[in-house]
C-alpha cells in the first residue's frame, strides 16, 4: 500500500512541476508496471499527452502497452496503440496478443493483415488465437502460410496446431505435425507431449496416447487429465478410474477437470455411490462438478436425485448454465413432473438461456412428456433457431399424445424447411402411422428412409413396421419382414412380434417369439409374463403353470408395477391393492364410490383380464384396485373441485379394464384425465381416449 501511495505522490509532484523528460518518466513507468497500477499509468500517459511529450523510441509506450495487455485492459491498450506515433514489431505483437487472449477473432485477423511487418511471434499469436477460439481449420491454414513465408514455428506453435487437430478430430494432420516435432527435436517440452497425448486420445488412438504419456518427462496435472479424459471419451471408464488412483499415489493433486472426468467415469460404470464419495470430497465445487453429478444421476435413472442436487446447487449460489438446465429439464420430462419443469423453465428465463437450442429442445420434450403439447408448441414456435433434435421432440410429442395427424403434418413441414430427417424422426413418423392405422402411408414412409433420404432403416424402424402390419391384420407380411430383414432380429423385434401376437391371439407365432426372447434375455420377466397371459386368455392354465415354474427355476424376478401422481409439488406412488399410504382408508372409500357410480351407469369390471385361475370375487377385488385407479381416487380427493386435468403416470402399460374405467370416469365427472403409461399418453375426455383404444 505504501509503495502505491509513494507512486501516486511522485506522479502528483510531476503534475505540479509541469513538463518532464524521458529520464523522469522512465522510472515512474517501470514502477507502474512493476506494481500493476493501471490508474497511475493512465495519469502518466495523460501527463505525456498534456505536454506533447514524444519519446525518442517505443520503449516507454511498449511497457505501458504490455501492462494493459497483460491485465486485460483491451480499450486502454487499443487507445494507447492508436495514439502511438512510433510502432515497432513489439507494439504490433502486443496488441495482437490482446485480441488473441480476449477471443476477439475478427479484430485479431484484421490487425494481423494490417501489420506492415510480421515475425514468427505474430504468426504464433494468430494461430494460438484462432485455435483457442474454435477456428481450427483457419489456424492450420495460417500455419501453411507461415511456412511459405519462411518463419520458423516454435514449440508453442505446435501445441496450438495439435489442439486444432484435436478439435477437428483430424488424426492425419495431427500425425504430420507430430512428424515435424520429431524432425525438429521439439518433443521434450511437457506442453508438446501433453498436446500430443490429448490429440491421439481425442482422435481415438488411446494406446498411442498411453505410450506417449508413459514417456513424458516432468508430468503435470494436465498430462494426467489428457489421458484420463481420453480413456473416458474412448469408453474405458475402468482405466480412467485406475489412472486417477495412480495419479493420487504419485502425489499429484487433482483439479476440477480431473474430478469432472472421474465423476463421469464412475457414472459411466454405474458406480453411483463412488461418484458421490468423490463429489463430497470437493471443497470448492464449481459449476462443472455440479453439472457432471446432475447429468450422471440422469444417465443412471436417478432423476429425483438430480432434481434434489440441482436445488442444493442453487442454494450454494452456483449459477447453472444451459447444459445444467437442459439436464434438469430432462429429469422433469422422464418423471413427468410438470410443476418442477415449469419452475426450471422460469429459472431458464431468469438466466437468459431459455432460447438456447439445447434448453428449448429439452423444454419441448418435457412439456410433451407431461402431456401438454400446447405449451410444447408455444416453446417450439418461439425458438429463434431449430435443428432436427427440436423438430423430433415436437413430432415425437404429437405422436405420443395421440395427435398423429399433427405429427405427420409437422414432418412434412420439416421436409419443406429443407432439413434432413434422421432415424429418430422416422421412429416418430412410423409410430404415428401405427397409432392412426395408416398402413399404406406407413409403407411409403418406411420405403422413403432408404430410397429418398439415403438412410439405413434401423431395428427400431423394423419394429414399428412389424407392429403396424401385425395390428392391421397383415401377420404373414409381418413374419416375412422379420425373416427377411438385413439385421439379425434382436429382443426389440421379438418382443414387438410377441406383443402383436398377444393382441391378435396368435399363440403359435407368439410361442416362437417368446422362445427367441428366452434365449436372448433369459432373466427378463416380460416375455414370460406375456406368454403366460396369452395362455391364460385361452384358458390354458397348465401352460400358465409351466411358464411360471420355468420363471421360478431360472430365478426370473417380476418387476413391480406402480403409478404415481403429483399433487402440490409432492409425488405419491401406489402399487396394486396398496395399503401403505397414510390416507388409504379415504382413498378406498373414494374409489368404491366411483366404482358404484360407474356400475349404476352399466359398467362392470372386466374380470376376464385377471389372468389368474382364482374365484370371481378375488378377480373382482384384484382388478378394482390397480395402482392407477388408486392414484385417480387420491387426485379426486385432493382436488375435488378443480377443472384442470388429473395427471397420472404408470411404469408399465395400462390394462384394458383400467383404460375403460378412465374413459367412463372422465365422462361421469366431466373432467379430463391424462395417463402416461410406458408406451404413450392417454388423454381421456368426455368418455373418449386420444389413443383411439390403441394401447
Amino acid at each position: 500500500m505504501k509503495v502505491r501511495q509513494r507512486l501516486r505522490q511522485a506522479i502528483d509532484s510531476l503534475y505540479a512541476g509541469g513538463q518532464a523528460t524521458a529520464e523522469a518518466y522512465t522510472p515512474l513507468v517501470l514502477e507502474c508496471v512493476r506494481v500493476n497500477d493501471v490508474g497511475q499509468a493512465k495519469r502518466l500517459q495523460s501527463h505525456m499527452d498534456l505536454h506533447y511529450f514524444i519519446p525518442n523510441d517505443t520503449f516507454l509506450h511498449n511497457r505501458l502497452l504490455h501492462m494493459y495487455a497483460r491485465l486485460g485492459k483491451i480499450s486502454d491498450a487499443r487507445n494507447l496503440f492508436d495514439r502511438m506515433l512510433q510502432r515497432d514489431i513489439i507494439s504490433w505483437n502486443t496488441i495482437l496478443s490482446v485480441y488473441a487472449k480476449s477471443g476477439s477473432v475478427e479484430n485479431l485477423r484484421a490487425l494481423f493483415y494490417k501489420m506492415p511487418f510480421r515475425d514468427s511471434v505474430s504468426y504464433n499469436t494468430l494461430i494460438a488465437g484462432l485455435a483457442g477460439s474454435g477456428f481450427s481449420s483457419q489456424a492450420l491454414e495460417v500455419f501453411l502460410r507461415m511456412n511459405r513465408e519462411g518463419f520458423e514455428p516454435t514449440e508453442y506453435t505446435h501445441v496450438s496446431l495439435l489442439n486444432a487437430c484435436s478439435r477437428l478430430l483430424d488424426l492425419r494432420k495431427g500425425k504430420q505435425i507430430h512428424g515435424r516435432i520429431c524432425v525438429g527435436f521439439l518433443g521434450r517440452n511437457v506442453f508438446v507431449w501433453n498436446a500430443l497425448t490429448d490429440m491421439y486420445a481425442k482422435c481415438g488412438e488411446i494406446d498411442k496416447a498411453r505410450w506417449l504419456f508413459d514417456r513424458t518427462d516432468n508430468k503435470n496435472v494436465v498430462s494426467w487429465n489428457s489421458l484420463i479424459a481420453g480413456y473416458l471419451k474412448n469408453g474405458q471408464p475402468k482405466k480412467c478410474i485406475d489412472l486417477f488412483q495412480e495419479m493420487q499415489l504419485g502425489g499429484f493433486k487433482p483439479d476440477d477437470v480431473t474430478v469432472s472426468n472421474v465423476l463421469g467415469a464412475y457414472f459411466q460404470s454405474g458406480l453411483v455411490d463412488e461418484a458421490i464419495e468423490v463429489f463430497n470430497l470437493i471443497k470448492n465445487k464449481d459449476k462443472v462438478s455440479w453439472t457432471t453429478m446432475i447429468v450422471g444421476y440422469v444417465q443412471n435413472g436417478k432423476e429425483e436425485d438430480a432434481l434434489n442436487l440441482f436445488a442444493k446447487m442453487l442454494a450454494e449460489g452456483v449459477k447453472p448454465d444451459s447444459f445444467t438446465i437442459s439436464s434438469v429439464i430432462s429429469s422433469c420430462a422422464k418423471l413427468a413432473y410438470l410443476c418442477n419443469g415449469q419452475v426450471v423453465h422460469g429459472k431458464a428465463i431468469l438466466l437468459g438461456v431459455d432460447n438456447d437450442l439445447l434448453v428449448s429442445s429439452a423444454l419441448v420434450d418435457m412439456y410433451c412428456k407431461c402431456g401438454i403439447t400446447k405449451d410444447a408448441w408455444i416453446v417450439f414456435d418461439m425458438m429463434p433457431s431449430r435443428n432436427v433434435v427440436s423438430w423430433n421432440a415436437m413430432i415425437r410429442g404429437y405422436a405420443q399424445n395421440g395427435q398423429d395427424l399433427e405429427a405427420l403434418a409437422l414432418y412434412e413441414k420439416l421436409l419443406q424447411q429443407k432439413l434432413k430427417p434422421d432415424s429418430i424422426t422416422f421412429v416418430a413418423v412410423l409410430s404415428s402411422c401405427n397409432h392412426a392405422g395408416l398402413i399404406e402411408e406407413g409403407r411409403i414412409y418406411f420405403d422413403s428412409i432408404s430410397k429418398r433420404h439415403a438412410l439405413v432403416p434401423t431395428l427400431d424402424h423394423y419394429a414399428c413396421m412389424i407392429n403396424l402390419l401385425g395390428r392391421s391384420g397383415c401377420m404373414t407380411e409381418a413374419i416375412d419382414l422379420v425373416n427377411n430383414m438385413p439385421h439379425e432380429p434382436n429382443s426389440l423385434i421379438w418382443s414387438t412380434l410377441l406383443s402383436v401376437c398377444a393382441i391378435k391371439g396368435d399363440t403359435e407365432n407368439g410361442e416362437m417369439a417368446a422362445k427367441r426372447l428366452f434365449e436372448l434375455e433369459p432373466l427378463n420377466a416380460g416375455p414370460y409374463i406375456m406368454l403366460s397371459n396369452m395362455y391364460a386368455t385361452c384358458g390354458r392354465w397348465e401352460d400358465v403353470a409351466s411358464v411360471r415354474s420355468l420363471m421360478k427355476s431360472k430365478n426370473v424376478k417380476k418387476f413391480a408395477a406402480y403409478s404415481w401422481i403429483e399433487i402440490d409439488n409432492e409425488v405419491h406412488k401406489f402399487v396394486a391393492e396398496d395399503a401403505t399410504h397414510p390416507q388409504t382408508e379415504i382413498i378406498y372409500e373414494e374409489l368404491g364410490r366411483l366404482i358404484k357410480k360407474l356400475q349404476e351407469a352399466g359398467f362392470m369390471p372386466d374380470t376376464k383380464l385377471v389372468l389368474h385361475n382364482v374365484e370371481e370375487e378375488e378377480k373382482f377385488a384384484s382388478i378394482c384396485y390397480h395402482s392407477e385407479k388408486l392414484a385417480l381416487a387420491y387426485g379426486l380427493i385432493k382436488k375435488p373441485h378443480a377443472t384442470a386435468p388429473i395427471r397420472i403416470m404408470k411404469n408399465i402399460r395400462v390394462c384394458g379394464d383400467c383404460h375403460m374405467f378412465m374413459k367412463l370416469v372422465s365422462k361421469v365427472i366431466g373432467r379430463p384425465i391424462i395417463l402416461r403409461d410406458s408406451n404413450r399418453f392417454h388423454h381421456f375426455v368426455g368418455g373418449s381416449c386420444s389413443c383411439k383404444d390403441y394401447w
